[in-house]
């Protein structure tokens, strides 16, 4: 066994204990007060600058390495997100959900873990960082902008000056295999935008519906009218995507309701393409609910932006997966992902790349597992001290080969 894979065997107790506590306690939104203690606590004795946000429960922890550098000391920043989500956990782990209604069923507890785990190695290795590297928690990941938050409060200013390069990982459970690192350069994930419509009528009786205005099927047209939208208003080229995940009208089966609402994600990589989306369906609602004699509130918000990676980066990524893990544990992506990532805030701003880590427990049957978001997800406690070494290995490598570029 190699000095690097007996370092990680005895890390992985340690994450595996940090990560099922987290597990047990999901938090929600920006305000995640026990999260935020659990790692402090994980992170106390190390030799960090740690500071707490004033809007949200982020951390953020600067590393000043040892290593030897010429000039203006370069930086490096890991990013780990913290929220839970408003998900009943079906799960069956002996560390389920202490929290009635909400699950860590995105894998953010791994994230959390890891990246302790690679600020644990960094610290006890300190002489190989030629620069400052900044281990960041962040709030608000699933809802809340959590990355926009800690950018106001000066994320990218902690270690004294912006940081050169930003990287971020995210478990998958059921579409990659356990232990596979997957990214790609360019757009790796979608712009995320959320479209609200409530459409008000007039309640009445169920036996006399032509006495009442009834919402319920103007809002159903809309939801069908939809999806016809979107193959007849964006290129069969440009990948877009519209899903309604809620519809909401009345409480008894002969009411008539007053209104009915539904919210939808619309997803896509092209700015134009965003434009255009905003401008139809919009003007699509309005219109259904106008020909009816009803009126719609129709609003559409733009989440985040495409997760876009510096091809350099990720060209880094792969050297380093092959350095640290094998080479045949990393693969190239050929297209990107329909997800979300807040990241992408971070990666407007300062160049970096997100890569994905399959988390799956289902063995050569990974296929069989529940997917991120779902409330059977399980993601296997084997990929957290990988994850931990990854980390570190890249804020080594991209601090050396910045100070090499100098020398």
């Amino acid at each position: 066994m190699t000095s690097g894979e007996d370092a990680k065997k005895r890390l992985l107790p340690e994450l595996t204990g940090l990560r099922h506590e987290l597990h047990a306690i999901p938090e929600l939104g920006l305000e995640l007060p026990a999260t935020q203690g659990l790692i402090l606590d994980a992170l106390s004795g190390l030799d960090l600058e740690v500071r707490t946000g004033t809007r949200c429960s982020s951390i953020t922890a600067v590393l000043h390495g040892s290593g030897t550098t010429h000039g203006e000391r370069p930086v490096t920043l890991l990013r780990a997100d913290m929220d839970g989500l408003p998900i009943e956990e079906r799960a069956e782990v002996d560390y389920r959900s202490r929290h009635r209604g909400r699950m860590h069923a995105c894998g953010h507890d791994l994230h959390m873990a890891m990246l302790v785990g690679a600020a644990k190695t960094l610290c006890s290795r300190r002489e190989e960082v030629k620069g400052d590297v900044i281990f960041a928690f962040q709030p608000g990941e699933e809802e809340g902008g959590g990355a926009e938050v800690m950018l106001s409060e000066g994320l990218l200013q902690v270690a004294g000056r912006r940081p050169d390069v930003a990287w971020a990982l995210h478990v998958l459970s059921g579409t990659v295999p356990r232990g596979q690192v997957l990214s790609r350069q360019g757009p790796l994930m979608a712009a995320s935008n959320q479209l609200h419509v409530t459409v008000r009528g007039m309640g009445g009786h169920g036996s006399a519906p032509h006495r009442a205005k009834d919402p319920v099927p103007v809002a159903a047209a809309m939801v069908g009218g939809l999806q016809t939208i979107m193959t007849r208003t964006v290129s069969a080229f440009a990948p877009a995507v519209l899903t309604v995940g809620r519809f909401n009208a009345g409480n008894a089966a002969y009411i008539i309701p007053e209104s009915a609402s539904f919210a939808a994600t619309i997803r896509c990589f092209d700015s134009e393409v965003l434009d255009g989306l905003e401008h139809d369906v919009v003007r699509f609602c309005r219109g259904v609910a106008d020909s009816h004699g009803l009126d719609a509130d129709v609003r559409f918000e733009r989440h985040y932006p495409v997760t876009v990676n510096a091809g350099g980066a990720v060209t880094v990524a792969e050297e380093v997966v092959g350095t640290v893990l094998g080479q045949r544990r990393w693969e190239w992506m050929p297209d990107p992902t329909m997800l979300a990532e807040d990241f992408s805030r971070i990666l407007e701003r300062v160049p970096g790349a997100m890569l994905l880590l399959g988390a799956s427990t289902g063995g050569e049957a990974w296929q069989t597992s529940a997917d991120n978001h779902s409330p059977y997800a399980t993601f296997s406690d084997e990929v957290l001290a990988d994850g931990a070494a990854l980390h570190a290995a890249l804020a080594v490598r991209s601090l050396s080969d910045m100070v090499s570029s100098r020398a």
